[in-house]
Order: structure tokens, then sequence, then C-alpha cells
């Protein structure tokens, strides 16, 4: 019998694992659970007989890869698949997928969310902003970007965005203006949203030449990756400007400094949280376990980024 591992440190939530079961139970297929887990050969143990493996944030590298003699298929639940050593999988045949769009949703209303949270001051009781009439910018506009413009259109927000790889008619049509270069969006929005992936073009891209040009009473909000920010050169321009403030859903290397130096300017969820929401678990678990059957009974590889 086929047998597929999910393995999540941070589990699925009960909803999904529900709907995710009879998925796999309808095509015959083992399914075996590793929650919670603490310590890497905990991994490395259950995935050697598995044929198919389910993860979230756990990381798939090459020793994990090696592990799994008999691996056919990873999937990442979610959009990101950086924690998956796609090298590794092509060398030793193991077709990598993400599960794109499935938790956009739950990651846009964060991203809202916290700029609410920081614009009020953290709830600190005193006196904050509101979003209404602010300038918003989306820095890539994709799945995420989308929604965050849809819902910040609720709080009367002005919205622009930037994104190479998209034509600025598709943007346009939502109603939103597109401009040309990140410089422009920067120059142009008190708010930045990030979606921007991590990789070595973007690395450590998001530092002092884009973020000087934000005007007074920005904001810099990332629900995308820690790597594409450049911390010291961040950590520099906020002591230089005592207006700008940072939100993140990704913990950054220099937390605790950032912290310490710049009290409630700064926020960082305890862990990523951008897909902890019951419906997102949801949506890319149960398209995670169907990529897993198309792939394994018909071959289909549309999700495939290896």
């Amino acid at each position: 019998m086929t047998k597929v591992l999910i393995a999540t440190e941070k589990p699925f939530a009960k909803e999904a694992i529900e709907l995710i079961r009879p998925v796999l139970d309808n095509a015959g297929y083992e399914m075996v659970l590793l929650e919670n887990y603490t310590q890497k050969q905990d991994l490395l143990d259950a995935v050697a007989d598995c044929e198919a493996l389910i993860i979230r944030s756990d990381i798939a590298d090459a020793e994990v890869i090696d592990a799994a003699k008999k691996l056919k298929i990873v999937v990442r639940a979610g959009a990101g698949y950086n924690n998956i050593d796609l090298d590794a999988c092509t060398k030793a045949g193991i077709v990598a997928m993400n599960t794109p769009g499935q938790n956009s949703n739950a990651v846009a209303e964060l991203a809202l969310g916290m700029m609410v949270y920081s614009a009020r001051g953290l709830f600190d009781g005193k006196t904050g902003t509101e979003l209404k009439g602010k300038t918003l910018g989306i820095h890539a506009y994709g799945n995420v970007g989308r929604l965050v413009a849809a819902i910040a259109k609720g709080f009367g927000m002005e919205i622009y965005a930037f994104d190479p790889f998209v034509v600025p008619e598709n943007i346009e049509k939502d109603g939103v203006t597109a401009l040309s270069s990140a410089e422009e969006l920067y120059s142009k929005c008190q708010y930045i949203s990030l979606h921007i992936p991590a990789n070595d073009k973007t690395k450590k891209s998001i530092g002092t030449s884009l973020l000087s040009l934000m005007p007074k009473g920005a904001m810099l909000v990332n629900t995308a990756r820690k790597e594409v920010i450049h911390e010291a050169e961040l950590m520099q321009l906020m002591q230089d400007r005592k207006d700008f403030k940072y939100v993140s859903d990704i913990e950054p290397d220099m937390a605790s400094d950032f912290k310490e130096a710049y009290g409630n300017r700064v926020y960082f969820t305890p862990k990523k949280m951008g897909a902890q929401t019951a419906e997102a678990n949801i949506n890319a678990g149960v398209a995670a376990a169907e990529q897993i059957v198309d792939f394994l009974e018909r071959g289909i590889d549309s999700c495939r980024v290896n």
C-alpha cells in the first residue's frame, strides 16, 4: 500500500486532517501523521518507507531526501517552497510541488490586520492613525497581492502596485495603479506590503535604497520572507527615522535588537501565522493530497517546482 507521510512540526487544523484523510483513503493510500515532532531524527525515521510526503514549514533538505529511499513526491502545503532542497529532489528523481493560492486569503487578511494593529500603536490605549486615505504599495502582485488590494479597498486606501512579471493592464483592471519601478512605488506609498519571493536577486534587496524613499509615517509590512530584508540597513533607517514602523509575520534574525531599540514601532508574530487559519489549512492540505493522487495515479505534475 502506498504510504503518505504528513510531517508537520506545526500541525494542520483537525478539520483539515479530517478532509485530507478521505482523499487518501479513496485512493487506497495509507496516511501516516508525524505532528509536533522536535527532533529531526523523527522525520528521518518516518520518511524512510514513504512514497509521498506532505510538509508545511518543515525542512525537506538533502539529508531528508537521502533518507527517503522510496519517495516519489514531496508537496509543500503552501506557496513558498524554499524549505525543499529542489536540487536534491531532482537528483533523486523526486517530484517537488507546492499548492499556490491556497493560503492567499489568510495571508492577505493578516497583512491588513497587522497594518491596523501597528497603526493603533499595538492597541496601547494611545491615539493611533487610520488606514483610510493612506497610500498602500503592493510589491509583487500575485495571488496574495491581489487579495491585499481587494481588502484594502474596503479601508478606503489609495492602492499602487509594482510587479515586473505582471502586465500593467492586469493590475489596472483591479482598480489599482500600476507603477513602473520599485523606486516609484516606495516613494509614493506610506504603507508597503511585501510579497516577493526569496531568491538570489531579492535576498537583502529591501534596504536603505528603497525604504529611505518612503514618505513620512511609513510602515513596511512583511508577510513574505525574512531573507528579503537587509536587517542592518533597516535598523539604521529606523534609528534615523522615528516615524518608520516595521511589522512582520517572520521574526527577523535581529528580533531582540529591533524590539529593544524600537518598542511598539515594530511587531513580529511569535510564529509564522500567515497560513494559520482552519480554512487555509483545509485548502492547502486537501490540495496537497489531491496533487499526490493525481501524480501517482495519472502522472499530472502541473504544480511541479523542480
